[in-house]
C-alpha cells in the first residue's frame, strides 16, 4: 500500500472530552483516552483547493507523562492550528515523558510544533521533573520527518526556522540534530543529550563536562545559565528519517536482564575490560539501533527501549527476536513488546510477513500476524487505525 494523497483540509476546534474519566486509570490505559481527545478536537473538511501532496510529520517528545490535564493544554495548543492533524498522544508515567505525532502541511505543521512547545515551555519545570528516559529539556526532542512530497533539506530547514524562533520567543537555549545538525558531531541525538538535563547548567556555565567545545554550545538562544533556563532546560530540533520507538518487555522487575540485553543488541555495543586494565568497544548484534534496558514500575516488569532508525536495515521483527534470544540465554521470558508513537504500515506488514501462516498474505493478515507475533497488545490494545501512520491519515480525513 503506497502513502495516501491527502486533499488539502480545514480543522476547526471543536470541545475535547472532559479529564474527569481519567482519573481512575493507569497512564497507559490513559493514552488511548487522550489520542482519542486529540482526534475528536478535530473536524476534517475537503476544501476545493485540490490535493495535498506535501505531507511532513513532527514528533515532540514532551518532558511530562504523568499529569494529564497538562498534557491536554500542552497537546491543545497544537490542535488549534488548522491545515494538520494531531494524530497520536502517548504518555508514560514511568518515563515521565509523552511521544505527540502531529502530520500535515510543512508550514502549517511547524505552526502547530512552534504553539505546542511554548505551551510546553510554559507548563514544564525541570526543576521538578524525574523519569526513567534521558532528557535535556521541556521538549526533548523535536524532529521533522518527511513523508510525501517533501525533501529532507526542507525538513531541516523547517527545524532550522522552528530552534530559532523558539529561543527568540522563549529565552531558551535550542540544539540541532540530525539532518539539521550545524556540525557533524551533534549529529547524534544521544551525544547532544550526554549529561542530560542534570549537567546542562555546567555546561553553560564554563564548569566540567563530557562535551567537547562544539557539542557544549546550544545552537541558538542563552549560552549562561538562568531562571528560564534552569526551568526549560535545552530544547533538540532536528530533522531525520522515519524512526520506529520500539520497546521489548522482559518479565523481570530490576532491568537487570532487559540493561544487559541493551548493551548486546544495540549498535555500538558496550565496552569490556581487557586484561592489561585498557577498555575496548565491543559492536552491538543490530545495525541502525539506540537501545538501552529500563524498569517499568507501574507494569512490574522491565524493557528494551530502543529506537530503530532504519527499519529497512532492521525490521521489528528482528529486534523483538534478538532480545528474545538474549532473555532466554538467561531464563527471562518477553511476553511482548510496545510501539511508541505510529509506524509505517510497510514496517508492521514486514514483520506480518515473519509471523504469518502461510497463505495468509492479505494486507489484514499481515497486519494482525504482525500485532500478535512481536505481542504488541500486551501492554493495552493496539488499534491499526489509530497507530499506523497511512491509516490514521486516512482516518483523519474521513472524519
Amino acid at each position: 500500500m503506497t502513502l495516501i494523497t491527502l486533499p488539502h483540509y480545514q480543522i476547526s476546534s471543536k470541545s475535547s472530552p472532559s479529564l474527569d474519566c481519567w482519573k481512575d486509570l493507569d497512564t497507559r490505559s490513559t493514552l488511548q483516552l487522550i489520542g482519542q481527545a486529540a482526534l475528536s478536537t478535530f473536524k476534517v473538511r475537503v476544501g476545493r483547493t485540490g490535493f495535498m501532496d506535501r505531507i511532513v510529520e513532527c514528533v515532540p517528545n514532551i518532558s511530562e507523562g504523568r499529569d494529564e490535564e497538562k498534557i491536554h493544554r500542552i497537546v491543545k495548543a497544537a490542535s488549534d492550528i488548522g491545515g494538520c492533524a494531531v494524530l497520536g498522544v502517548e504518555p508514560d508515567s514511568d518515563y515521565n515523558r509523552t511521544v505527540i505525532t502531529i502530520a500535515g502541511s510543512p508550514e502549517r505543521v511547524a505552526q502547530a510544533a512552534f504553539a505546542l512547545v511554548r505551551a510546553a515551555v510554559e507548563e514544564i519545570d525541570m526543576r521538578e521533573h524525574s523519569g526513567e528516559h534521558p532528557r535535556l529539556g521541556a521538549v526533548d526532542v523535536c524532529p521533522f520527518i518527511p513523508l510525501q512530497g517533501v525533501s529532507m533539506e526542507e525538513c531541516a530547514l523547517l527545524a532550522h526556522g522552528l530552534a530559532e524562533k523558539v529561543a527568540s520567543e522563549c529565552l531558551v537555549p535550542t540544539f540541532l540534530y540530525g539532518h539539521a545538525a550545524q556540525h557533524e558531531e551533534k549529529k547524534l541525538l544521544s551525544t547532544i543529550r550526554k549529561g542530560e538535563y542534570e549537567g546542562l547548567e555546567a555546561r553553560l556555565s564554563g564548569g566540567e563536562t563530557m562535551h567537547s567545545e562544539s557539542t557544549r554550545s546550544p545552537d541558538f538562544g542563552p549560552t549562561t545559565w538562568s531562571e528560564q533556563t534552569a526551568k526549560a532546560g535545552g530544547l533538540t530540533f532536528g530533522a531525520r528519517e522515519i524512526l520506529v520507538a520500539y520497546n521489548v518487555n522482559f518479565d523481570e522487575k530490576d532491568a537487570i536482564v532487559a540493561k544487559k540485553a541493551g548493551s548486546l543488541i544495540r549498535s555500538t555495543g558496550r565496552l569490556v575490560k581487557q586484561n592489561d586494565g585498557r577498555r575496548m568497544r565491543l559492536p552491538g548484534m543490530l545495525p541502525m539501533v539506540q537501545g538501552m534496558g529500563v524498569m517499568l514500575e507501574s507494569h512490574g516488569i522491565s524493557q528494551v527501549s530502543m529506537n530503530l532508525r532504519d527499519v529497512t536495515v532492521c525490521p521489528m521483527h528482528v529486534a523483538f527476536e534478538a532480545c528474545k534470544s538474549v532473555a532466554a540465554d538467561h531464563g527471562i521470558n518477553t511476553p511482548g513488546s510496545e510501539l511508541v508513537g505510529l509506524v509505517p504500515l510497510s514496517a508492521i506488514l514486514e514483520a506480518g510477513k515473519w509471523y504469518a501462516e502461510e497463505g495468509q498474505m492479505d494486507e489484514d493478515s499481515l497486519v494482525q500476524a504482525a500485532i500478535q507475533g512481536l505481542g504488541l497488545d500486551q501492554l493495552g490494545p493496539f488499534e491499526p487505525h489509530q497507530r499506523i501512520i497511512e491509516y490514521a491519515l486516512q482516518g483523519a480525513l474521513e472524519q
